[in-house]
C-alpha cells in the first residue's frame, strides 16, 4: 500500500485515477501482485495456525479466484497505462 498510495491500492485506475507511472519499485519488482499473493499466505497460515481445513479449502478458493481475477486486470492495467503514455 506505501508504494501505490490510497489512490492506486482502492482501485483508483478503475475509476480513471491513474498514477504519473504505473508502480515499478518494490514490492512490484519481485512480483507483480504482492497483495493478492500477502493476502493468500495470511489466509493459508491463519488456516494451519488454527488447524481449519475448511480454512485451507477457502484459501484454495481464494487463490483460484485471484487468479481469474488476474486474467482480467493485468491486461487492463496495461492497457490504460499504455494509453495513457500516448
Amino acid at each position: 500500500m506505501y508504494a501505490l498510495g490510497v489512490t492506486g491500492t482502492y482501485l483508483g485506475d478503475y475509476f480513471g485515477i491513474l498514477m504519473s507511472h504505473r508502480v515499478t519499485g518494490f514490492p512490484f519488482n519481485v512480483s507483480n501482485n504482492p497483495m493478492y499473493q500477502g493476502s493468500t499466505m495470511v489466509f493459508m497460515a491463519s488456516a494451519l495456525w488454527y488447524g481449519a481445513p475448511a480454512g485451507i479449502l477457502l484459501t484454495a478458493i481464494v487463490y483460484l479466484t485471484y487468479n481469474v481475477a488476474l486474467r482480467f486486470e493485468e491486461p487492463f492495467t496495461a492497457m490504460i497505462y499504455s494509453k495513457r503514455k500516448q
